[in-house]
C-alpha cells in the first residue's frame, strides 16, 4: 500500500453515499480518508457500502472521536479548510505531500469554531457560478484531491 500523499478529513459527515464515494476516491488516489465523529450514519449502512462498491478494502479510512484526535493522529503541517466563505481558490495553492483537505458536513459546511482552529493554514473555495450554494461533498472532495494530486505529479498512478 502507498504512503498517503494527502489527507482528506470529513468533519461530522451525514450522508452515507457521499462518504462511500470518498472511500472510492481514497482508494483511487491513495489519499487517507479521516472521518470525524459523530457520523450521521453507521459505517456498515448499505448505502455507504453500495457507494464505495468493492473499494473499502483498498482505501485507508480512519474514524476519529473528534477533531483534536484527528490532529493528534495526522500531525499536519498544513490544513486547508474548504468553505464557500473563502476568497482564496483551491487552485491558488501550491500543495505539498501530507497536506490536509478539510470538509464540513452536509448541508451546513464547517462551523465557525472549526474554521477558527489554529491549525488551519488557509480557507479555500472551489469556484462556482454565482447564485449556487455549494457543491456536493464528495464532488468537492474529488475536485480538491485531484487538483492537489495533479500538482504533486500523480504519485503512484499509472
Amino acid at each position: 500500500m502507498l504512503v498517503a500523499v494527502l489527507h482528506v478529513v470529513f468533519f461530522e459527515p451525514r450522508i452515507p453515499p457521499n462518504t462511500g464515494n470518498a472511500v472510492r476516491l481514497a482508494a483511487g488516489t491513495g489519499c487517507e480518508l479521516h472521518l470525524i465523529e459523530p457520523l450521521g450514519f453507521d459505517l456498515s449502512e448499505p448505502k455507504l457500502r453500495r457507494a464505495g462498491l468493492d473499494y473499502h478494502d483498498l482505501a485507508s479510512v480512519t474514524v476519529h472521536a473528534n477533531l483534536a484526535a484527528a490532529w493528534q493522529a495526522i500531525r499536519p503541517e498544513r490544513v486547508y479548510a474548504f468553505t464557500t466563505k473563502a476568497t482564496t481558490r483551491n487552485t491558488d495553492i501550491a500543495y505539498r505531500k501530507g497536506d490536509v483537505l478539510l470538509f464540513g458536513p452536509e448541508p451546513t459546511g464547517l462551523p465557525e469554531e472549526v474554521l477558527a482552529d489554529s491549525r488551519i493554514t488557509d480557507q479555500l473555495r472551489i469556484p462556482m457560478l454565482p447564485g449556487r450554494r455549494s457543491m456536493n461533498l464528495s464532488n468537492a472532495a474529488a475536485v480538491a484531491v485531484y487538483e492537489a494530486w495533479r500538482q504533486l505529479g500523480f504519485p503512484g498512478a499509472v
